[in-house]
C-alpha cells in the first residue's frame, strides 16, 4: 500500500482526505486493462437461494441464490462510500490457498487495475445481515475468508485453518489456525476470533446461520486450535464453513459493516461508488499469497450491448457473462471465450398447492409439452439441458431428461385426463428483467397441446410480494443460483407448494448421512421423486459465455454467480 493511505481504526474509519484516493493507475500502451463480468446475479433484496437458506428468515434472505440477467441499461451513480484498510505485516505465509490465489509471477503486471462489472450490485455491504449473491461475489474470498474455501470443484480446501481433522462419529471437526494469520486492521487472527465470528451468526440467526443449524458448539482449545461440535453427523459442514455463515470477522472491530469492511482477505475494500462500482486493492500485507493484481474495481454495466460495446472498444478485457447471442459479435483479435459451469437452475416454478397446478396430470402435460433441446437453442446454445432440481455440479445429480421428452399429443392425453381437453388458460408471472426469450418460447409450445398462456412481467418487489411471500401464482420463472438448495423441495411452505413426505425424510437423512457418498445416493433418490411427480419443469442449467481479451489470466471459470475469487487474476506485461 502507499505510505499515503493510514492504516483505519478499529472502527474502520481512515483520514477522509486520503482514504479515497484511487490505486496508482499502471502504464500502458493500449487499451486500458480491465475485467467486465456482466454477471446475472441480482442483487435486489438478493435474488438468489442460500442452502436452506443461511440466516435470518425474512425475504431478502431466502432469496439470496436466485439469480438474474438484468435487461435494463440504466445505471445512476449515487453515493459513495470509501475506506481502506492496511494491515499489519503478517510473520507467516503458507500455501493453503485457492488455486486462484497465484499471486504476481514473472511476466506480469502486477501492478494492473482490472474493471469486473456486474448487472447489479449489493444492496449493502453488511456480510451479517444483507443476503445478496452479489455482496458474496464480491467479498467471499476477496476481503473476508473463512477456516475454509471452495475449490474449482466445489469441494473444500484450507484457507484461515491449514487443516482439519474429523472424529470417527462425524461429530467432532478440529481445526488448525497457524499463526501469521491476521485482519486487515493489523489484529491477529486466532482461533478466538473464528469461535465468535461463528457463534455470532449462530446466535444472532445472521446470513448463513440455517447452514450451521446442527453446530452444538464451537469453542477456541487455544489460540491455534478450533473445535466444533455437531447434535448429529452433517456431511455439507465444511461446504458451509466455506460461505457466508463461515466468513471469519475481527472481534475487537467496531466498524460499521454496511459501509466497510475489515477482512483477512487479499484484498482491501476500497471505495462503492453505489449505483456505478466497487473498488477493492491488493492488500500487500496479506498473510498468503499476495493477489496478482494491484486492484479490481467492480463496474455494473446491465444492458447487454453496452458490455459488448464496451469490450470491443477495449475498456474492458472480460465478459462474464457474454449474451451467448452476441458473442459472434466480438471483434477482438485474439479474444478467448469459453462456459463457466454454474449450479443455476432455471425453474418453471409450479404452484402445487393450487388449481389446476395440484394435478399431477396437469404439471406432467406441461412438462411434456415443452421441447428441452429447442429451450436450450433460443438461448444461445450454451446452456445444458436438466431434467430435474439438482444441477451437474452438485451432489446428487443424475440426468433425469429422459423421463419427460417432448411429446405433444401425450401432453393432450393427460390435459384431457385431468379435465381440460378443450384446453386449458394458465399465467406466467416474471420478474421483468428476465426479458421475453424464455415466455415467448414457452408460449408457442404450450399452445400446441392446448395450453394458453398469459405472460404477467412484473418488477422483482412485486414478485417477492405476490410470488414468492403470498403463493398468489400459478407458474412462474425463476433462476435458483445457488448450490446445494435442494432442502427448497423438501420444505412445503416454499412457495413451490410442494409437500412429499417421501422426500422430506430422505432430505432429512441425507443431511445427516455419515458420508458424502451417501449423502449424494439419499438425495439422488429424492430428487428422483419430485422429477417425477413434476413438481416443476427445469428449463436449463444455466451455463455462462466469459470472453477474455488477450493478456488476461487466472479468471474463475465455475460458479461465478455467486463466487468470484479474483486474487489469481494476471495481467501479461506489455
Amino acid at each position: 500500500m502507499s505510505d499515503t493511505t493510514p492504516p483505519p481504526d478499529k472502527d474502520g474509519s481512515v483520514d477522509p482526505t486520503l482514504a479515497g484516493r484511487a490505486p496508482k493507475a499502471k502504464s500502458k500502451t493500449g487499451p486500458i486493462i480491465a475485467v467486465v463480468v456482466a454477471v446475472v446475479v441480482v442483487a435486489a433484496a438478493a435474488f438468489g437461494i442460500y442452502k436452506a437458506v443461511g440466516g435470518k428468515k425474512d425475504d431478502a434472505n431466502i432469496t439470496s441464490g436466485l439469480s438474474a440477467s438484468a435487461t435494463s441499461d440504466t445505471a445512476t451513480t449515487t453515493d459513495t462510500v470509501t475506506t481502506t484498510e492496511t494491515t499489519a505485516a503478517a510473520d507467516e505465509a503458507t500455501d493453503a490457498e485457492t488455486v486462484e490465489a497465484a499471486g504476481p509471477v514473472s511476466g506480469t503486471d502486477d501492478a494492473a487495475t482490472v474493471v469486473i462489472g456486474l448487472s447489479l450490485e449489493p444492496t449493502n455491504l453488511d456480510v451479517r445481515n444483507a443476503a445478496d449473491a452479489a455482496l458474496t461475489q464480491a467479498f467471499l474470498d476477496n476481503v473476508y475468508e473463512g477456516l475454509v474455501s471452495r475449490g474449482a470443484d466445489g469441494n473444500p480446501v484450507p484457507k484461515l485453518a491449514s487443516e482439519w481433522t474429523i472424529s470417527d462419529d462425524a461429530l467432532t471437526y478440529t481445526f488448525t489456525i497457524p499463526d501469521g494469520r491476521a485482519f486487515s486492521n493489523g489484529d491477529a487472527l486466532t482461533a478466538d476470533d473464528v469461535a465468535w465470528s461463528l457463534n455470532d451468526v449462530i446466535d444472532n440467526g445472521y446470513v448463513g446461520a440455517d447452514t450451521l443449524a446442527k453446530v452444538a458448539s464451537v469453542e477456541a482449545a487455544d489460540a491455534n486450535t478450533l473445535v466444533i461440535t455437531l447434535s448429529e453427523p452433517y456431511p455439507d459442514l465444511l461446504w458451509a464453513l466455506g460461505g457466508r455463515g463461515g466468513l471469519v470477522l475481527d472481534q475487537d472491530a467496531t466498524n460499521d459493516l454496511s459501509s466497510s469492511a475489515i477482512g483477512s482477505g487479499p484484498f482491501l475494500f476500497q471505495e462503492w461508488k453505489q449505483g456505478d462500482s466497487i473498488t477493492l486493492v491488493r492488500n500487500d500485507n496479506y498473510w498468503g499469497t499476495p493477489a496478482g493484481v494491484q486492484s479490481v474495481v467492480l463496474r455494473y454495466i446491465t444492458d447487454s450491448n453496452a458490455q459488448l460495446n464496451a469490450f470491443n472498444a477495449g475498456d474492458v478485457d472480460v465478459l462474464a457473462p457474454i449474451s451467448n447471442d452476441l458473442v459472434s459479435q466480438i471483434a477482438v483479435d485474439g479474444a478467448e471465450t469459453f462456459v463457466a459451469e454454474a449450479s443455476d437452475k432455471f425453474v418453471l416454478a409450479f404452484n402445487n398447492a393450487a388449481e389446476p397446478l395440484n394435478q399431477l396430470e396437469v404439471r406432467q402435460a406441461i412438462r411434456y409439452a415443452i421441447d428441452h433441446p429447442a429451450v436450450v437453442t433460443a438461448r444461445g446454445g450454451v446452456d445444458r439441458e436438466l431434467g430435474g432440481p439438482i444441477a451437474p455440479t452438485d451432489p446428487g445429480y443424475e440426468d433425469l431428461t429422459s423421463l419427460y421428452p417432448h411429446d405433444v399429443d401425450k401432453a393432450k392425453e393427460l390435459l384431457a385426463a385431468a379435465g381440460y381437453a378443450d384446453g386449458l388458460e394458465l399465467t406466467l408471472t416474471i420478474p421483468s428483467f428476465y426479458g421475453n426469450v424464455l415466455p415467448d418460447v414457452l408460449t408457442s409450445q404450450l399452445a400446441e397441446a392446448g395450453i394458453t398462456l398469459t405472460v404477467e412481467s412484473v418488477e422483482f418487489a412485486a414478485w417477492l410480494e405476490d410470488v414468492y411471500t403470498n403463493h398468489d401464482y400459478q407458474l412462474s420463472i425463476v433462476d435458483h443460483a445457488e448450490a446445494r438448495d435442494f432442502g427448497n423441495w423438501a420444505n412445503p411452505d416454499y412457495y413451490f407448494g410442494y409437500d412429499n413426505a417421501e422426500v422430506q425424510s430422505l432430505y432429512a437423512q441425507a443431511i445427516v448421512a455419515a458420508s458424502a457418498e451417501e449423502e449424494a445416493e439419499l438425495l439422488a433418490q429424492a430428487a428422483r421423486i419430485v422429477s417425477e411427480e413434476a413438481a416443476a419443469d427445469w428449463l436449463v442449467n444455466f451455463r455462462q459465455s466469459i470472453a477474455v481479451w488477450p493478456g488476461i489470466s487466472g479468471f474463475p471459470q465455475s460458479q461465478i454467480n455467486s463466487y468470484l475469487p479474483l486474487a489469481g487474476l494476471a495481467v501479461a506485461a506489455q
